[in-house]
């Protein structure tokens, strides 16, 4: 993918910042940051905590992969994005979050896949020429 256009660029440098502060939002859910003395383990179950963990570290490692303009990053945020979401969807009990996460977490989905469509349309009207 040729990530350095420079229109892509731009669009793919917001969604690297996107990306960036959900990771660290769900870094902070990790820390139990809003939970005073309560553990976040307690509160979201061993397997609710792994799941989370995973996904902020994906997220984090996309985020800088995007910004870099990987497409390790692209990918990486895409897989981990799509499980995230498919696990909610499935109505598993360990991935929790807010309406206005779930819709984050599409617009994200819905960027990384507009950004692969239009990469895809660039390098064709490149090779057209």
């Amino acid at each position: 993918m040729d990530f350095n256009a420079s229109p892509i660029g731009i669009y793919i440098r917001i969604v690297a910042i996107i990306s960036l502060m959900l990771g660290l939002n769900d870094a902070a859910r990790l820390l139990g940051v809003n939970l005073g003395s309560v553990s976040p383990i307690t509160t979201m179950g061993m397997t609710g905590f792994v799941y989370l963990a995973i996904f902020a570290l994906a997220r984090l490692f996309a985020a800088v992969g995007l910004w870099i303009k990987a497409s390790w990053g692209a990918v990486l945020l895409v897989g981990a994005t799509s499980v995230e979401l498919a696990l909610y969807l499935m109505g598993s009990s360990d991935v929790d979050m807010s309406a206005i996460g779930f819709a984050v977490r599409l617009v994200l989905l819905a960027s990384i896949i507009i950004i692969f469509v239009l990469s895809i349309r660039i390098r064709r009207a490149g090779a057209a020429d």
